[in-house]
């Protein structure tokens, strides 16, 4: 039996729960957002992230865990975790998640410890305007967005006001920071190549 939604409708996390099939969605404040698969230069780079970020976490027996989509973020607002009351799940590209209270069988309940949207043509306007918003209001401490094709990362830092820096912007043969592990250096040549 074929699924169907009404994209101009506002759905929960409960709802979200509800749909058994293949497709890859997210709800962006109740409301519907479909992405296709990503492309294999995207599923490279990703897969590089995620090795270094585990090796980091690896190599200083940290608490934290690295995560790849698809992996369920839930954003609660007001403090409301009932599924019914949450109206925002996005499946980064990558996330790392350092309080274990976050995690469920279901994914992450909060905002991760840091974010990677790797921009595609299908969700550069999503990752650089909607989902910035949501990363910054819902407290991520690091948002990176990876520009695939021009080969550079722009790191954004949430500030002691709530809001996000300007950003930085990183290129090979250069290395990118990771702040949330005091500034521990990822070689970009290595998520590039």
């Amino acid at each position: 039996m074929e699924l169907t939604l009404d994209l101009n409708k506002r759905y929960s996390y409960a709802d979200y729960l509800t749909w058994f099939d293949d497709v890859r969605r997210e709800l962006i404040d109740g409301f519907i957002k479909l992405f296709p698969a990503p492309r294999r230069v995207h599923a490279e780079i990703s897969h590089n992230i995620v090795w270094n970020l585990g090796a980091v976490i690896k190599k200083n027996k940290g608490n934290c865990k690295v995560y790849d989509a698809p992996f369920d973020v839930r954003i609660p607002k007001n403090g409301e975790h009932e599924n019914k009351k949450i109206f925002t799940v996005v499946q980064p590209d990558i996330c790392v998640v350092c309080d274990p209270s976050k995690l469920d069988d279901a994914g992450c309940c909060g905002a991760p410890d840091l974010i990677v949207e790797i921009l595609s043509p299908s969700t550069a306007k999503r990752d650089l305007f909607d989902k910035y918003i949501i990363y910054q209001e819902s407290g991520v401490k690091e948002y990176w967005i990876v520009h695939a094709k021009d080969k550079a990362i722009t790191v954004f830092l949430l500030q002691a006001d709530g809001k996000y820096d300007n950003g930085q912007v990183y290129e090979p043969p250069g290395k990118v920071p990771v702040t949330i592990f005091d500034g521990y250096l990822i070689d970009l040549e290595d998520i590039f190549s």
